[in-house]
């Protein structure tokens, strides 16, 4: 499934294109996840968690910068990994654009998700909403990381916190609630005949 999503961080594009130079740091902002061995060649083994109420899915893989374009401000990562459980697996390539907006940058986010196993059973639209939410905390420990690093700070320092319970599955029920309101009581948009 392909998943898009896009957020703003509030620095000049090439000040975020030089954070995205360093994977650690960049890993650190999302989520749920954390690099636990440097591979060499553009190689990473790590982690993702992420906990939807009672289920908590953890799996370990690697993830592997396909193409790094720095004319484009484009960036290509393929991740792939199992459930530590045996409860499913998942592949996915992520492609990352950063564009001048204003004196900021909008990053374009492009996610082709494959998924099997306990994870695929709560649908595209959960996974979606799931994913935006992650996004969104992904802006703003990106956002945070660029600062501390312009401080002297270690950008690490403050770690992503876990990717669980009951505030993302909140935020995605509600994401769902709204699409289902937009869906029932606004009118449709008219096309020209």
């Amino acid at each position: 499934m392909l998943i898009r999503n896009q957020f703003e961080v509030a620095q000049p594009v090439d000040k975020v294109w030089r954070f995205f130079d360093d994977v650690p740091r960049v890993a650190a902002c999302l989520p749920g996840a954390e690099l636990t061995e440097d591979l060499g060649d553009e190689r990473y083994k790590g982690r993702v968690s992420v906990r939807m109420g009672p289920v908590s899915l953890r799996f370990g893989g690697t993830a592997t910068i396909t193409e790094r374009d720095d004319a484009a401000q484009r960036i290509v990562v393929d991740a792939a990994g199992s459930e530590e459980k045996g409860r499913g697996e998942a592949s996915m390539t992520i492609t990352a654009t950063l564009v001048r907006s204003g004196s900021g940058t909008r990053v374009d986010v492009d996610q082709d998700l494959q998924i099997s196993g306990a994870a695929a059973q709560y649908g595209r639209g959960m996974i979606a909403d799931v994913t935006s939410v992650l996004m969104r905390d992904f802006a703003v420990n990106l956002q945070d990381g660029i600062a501390r690093a312009e401080r002297g700070e270690d950008p690490a320092a403050r770690h992503a916190a876990p990717a669980r319970g009951f505030r993302i599955g909140l935020q995605a029920a509600l994401m769902a609630l709204r699409r289902v309101f937009r869906r029932f009581f606004l009118p449709y948009p008219s096309t020209p005949a």
